[in-house]
């Protein structure tokens, strides 16, 4: 139940980045027409209206517009108020506010209302026009969809990070962690013996045993949701599994302490800082260790880290153009053996869906083929990711290590080569994970990905 009103006030900021409130006249007079008796109440059915309105939104008719504003408005306040929940648990003790969030996702503007789509830029798509195509009302309510893509924005994200934040859950770090990876960052990063390893090693084995085994089964019966913490069962379950002789309680305990350990590896692959706080988001209990701040001028290890970090952007930025590149010229060649027509409308292609942000069936006619599922194949997209992430790894991992013995200690130097092989494998992966996230919006997508910027970078250049 909701105010009828933010179906016609869009939320958004002015040039200055100032929050206002601006009212559509277009989603007011359609809203009042399409639901007249419901204009003057204060609390309204908010899932019956947004049904009826989604399906004036994606039908063929001259009215989808005007529905799809009505939506708009909505999904903004909503933005708003998942940025506002976020800084209510987090803001505090991590010296952000609500206003800082809105810059990230909060990027939809007043004058994209119109009558007609002809005069309207094309090349734009605001975070809620991205969340109202990707919407199914078959998985989620429209509420929960919108929370899920905002706290899923990389540039949010990266803030949040910053200010030592990671959304995410102790209990879907624990379940989404492999035993093998687990081993990894307890040994290279946290420099753990093999007896405390193993014991973790129980601990992780038996939660996935029991937690895992319970949300297939919550998932066969139609049951979703977030990770919630194990019950007083489940714990018992896990104490039985393991042979480390601990009580329920105890349990909980070592698991929240595995937890803030992958927390922490996490934090800094990401940001290449070491955190030494940790924090649950929304659906879980915040806990933070005290911490005290330094007011010094920065020591000489952490001048070197800083100067290492920008070396090793720029490598990483470079290692991924040179990758790009390698890749798309040895499958341009092997393409064009057997068709050149084909070769260059691979490359035709590839320019129309990363660059344009052209959709697979918008760019079927252009390269002169019939169907969606032919672009499809002639792109493989996602065996084209894979392979510029090998090459990636292998251009990567030996010039890193050679400028990361000009910045680490001899104590530091013994586990340097495990440690950036996990680092790189992490990074790599977050712009493959971009790439692929951006690549599966199926109309109107952003072309912002680093993958994609950096792809078409190169296309320009190779036209030249």
């Amino acid at each position: 139940m909701g105010l009828v009103s933010k179906y016609w006030n869009l939320v958004s900021l002015d040039a200055t980045g100032t929050r206002q409130v601006n009212e559509i006249t277009l989603a007011k007079a359609f809203f009042q027409e399409q639901f007249p008796e419901l204009v003057s109440q204060t609390n309204i059915p908010d899932t019956a209206i947004q049904s009826q309105l989604l399906a004036l939104a994606r039908a063929e008719t001259a009215i989808a517009n005007m529905a799809q504003y009505c939506l708009r408005c909505f999904i903004s306040s909503q933005i708003e108020q998942v940025c506002r929940t976020i800084a209510a648990q987090f803001g505090t003790n991590h010296g952000f506010k609500a206003s800082d969030l809105f810059p990230f996702v909060l990027n939809d503007v007043p004058n994209n209302f119109r009558e007609s789509h002809q005069d309207q830029p094309t090349n734009y798509q605001s975070l809620a026009i991205q969340i109202l195509q990707s919407f199914d009302p078959q998985l989620a309510s429209l509420s929960t969809w919108i929370a899920k893509l905002v706290k899923s924005q990389p540039e949010l994200n990266a803030f949040l990070l910053e200010h030592d934040v990671y959304m995410v859950s102790d209990w879907a770090i624990l379940n989404d962690t492999a035993l093998d990876r687990m081993e990894r960052i307890l040994k290279d990063f946290h420099g753990f013996t093999a007896v405390e390893i193993e014991k973790a090693r129980q601990l992780l084995e038996s939660y996935h045993l029991v937690y895992r085994e319970e949300r297939r089964k919550q998932r066969l019966a139609g049951v979703k949701g977030k990770c919630s913490p194990p019950s007083s069962n489940q714990l018992q379950a896990i104490a039985q599994q393991t042979q480390l002789k601990l009580a329920p309680e105890k349990i909980l305990s070592q698991l929240q302490k595995l937890a803030d350990l992958l927390r922490e590896y996490r934090i800094y692959a990401r940001t290449k800082y070491l955190r030494t706080q940790t924090l649950e988001t929304p659906e879980t209990q915040i806990k933070a260790e005290q911490y005290q701040i330094s007011t010094t001028e920065p020591s000489e290890e952490e001048n070197s880290q800083r100067e290492f970090l920008v070396h090793y952007r720029r490598e990483f930025d470079r290692a991924l153009e040179a990758s790009l590149e390698r890749v798309i010229e040895t499958w341009f060649d092997r393409i064009e053996r057997k068709d050149l027509q084909k070769a260059e409308n691979f490359l035709l292609a590839l320019a129309l869906f990363h660059c344009q942000g052209k959709s697979m069936g918008e760019i079927a006619p252009l390269v002169k083929l019939n169907a969606q599922f032919q672009v499809s194949r002639l792109l493989k997209l996602k065996e084209l990711r894979s392979d510029v992430r090998q090459e990636m790894l292998k251009a990567l991992r030996d010039r890193v290590l050679e400028l990361a013995q000009y910045y680490a200690n001899p104590e530091q130097l013994q586990n340097l080569d495990r440690t950036i092989e996990m680092l790189l494998d992490e990074e790599i992966d977050r712009v493959m994970q971009e790439a692929e996230a951006e690549a599966n919006i199926a109309k109107n997508r952003s072309t912002n990905s680093q993958f994609a910027s950096c792809l078409c970078h190169y296309l320009d250049k190779r036209k030249k």
